[in-house]
């Protein structure tokens, strides 16, 4: 009798048999598996009124994130079952964790506007990543687009969404009418992960030999403020970041108009996705 499902392959056909998978193959699926457990751990963080590590805890998860696909490419362990995995866990670490330990830190005092901001942070978020999906796909999308994310990436608004948890930590109380702001602001973040806005990737970046040396030492002295100060130094990212959109649209727009292109990247039609 013929079996009613076709045996699964989780490195596409043609591949190699489970048994049959290089160790190496199995490195950036558990490191999105890694990433997936420090997200839920952020949430159980939040839950017990530990928010400082719940926040570090999301933050853990975003930098896994963007190990395992580089660390897949290094190692030549691309498939798509990895490609897919990542993009589920991308939901739960930059769409519902952040949202549920910014509400039970800040929005819960909002009442039901609070709630109602967690959740289309959430919801914006698996949709800014869907869209993100279909995008790769597009054969036909010019490649200098590449260069550009439509709407801030996911992982970026994971970041950004935390900075009342942020201020906090400095020392601003969280009272009922600043929850009332962390809801407006939440909504905005929101829009701004769906939104057309065009924000520069950086990937095609490429740094001259002469200034490889002062590049490395300004990561390091990142790095050592983040550990050293991260609050401050949080803060000081999200708002340089904030910053930095209106410049990432006028480049666009700069780029656009000398390529010949429209000045908004295109929108994605909804029916492509299914």
């Amino acid at each position: 009798m013929t079996p009613p499902f076709k045996k699964f392959e989780a490195h596409g056909s043609g591949g190699p048999r489970i048994r049959e998978i290089p160790l190496r193959l199995m490195f950036p699926n558990l490191i999105t598996v890694l990433a997936i457990c420090a997200g839920l751990s952020g949430i159980r963080f939040a839950f017990e009124g530990r928010f400082e590590s719940a926040v570090v805890m999301v933050l853990i998860a975003a930098f896994l994130d963007g190990v395992d696909g580089r660390l897949a490419r290094l190692l030549k362990a691309t498939s798509k079952f990895g490609a897919q995995m990542d993009s589920l866990a991308d939901v739960i670490n930059f769409g519902v964790a952040p949202a549920l330990v910014l509400y039970a830190f800040l929005l819960d005092r909002a009442g039901s506007p609070g709630w109602i901001a967690a959740l289309l942070f959430a919801i914006a978020c698996g949709m800014r990543l869907a869209r993100f999906n279909v995008l790769e796909e597009d054969q036909d999308r010019p490649t200098w687009q590449g260069e550009y994310f439509v709407g801030v990436p996911a992982p970026a608004g994971a970041v950004v969404v935390m900075l009342p948890l942020y201020l906090s930590f400095l020392g601003l109380e969280p009272t009922n009418y600043a929850a009332f702001i962390g809801t407006a602001f939440t909504v905005i973040i929101a829009f701004l992960l769906v939104s057309r806005l065009p924000v520069y990737s950086g990937k095609s970046v490429k740094i001259p030999g002469d200034r490889m040396l002062l590049v490395i030492l300004a990561v390091v002295l990142y790095i050592l403020l983040l550990v050293s100060y991260p609050w401050y130094t949080l803060t000081a990212s999200v708002g340089v970041y904030l910053i930095f959109l209106p410049f990432s649209v006028r480049a666009y727009s700069r780029r656009a108009k000398k390529e010949g292109e429209a000045e908004l990247p295109p929108d994605v039609d909804a029916r492509s996705s299914e």
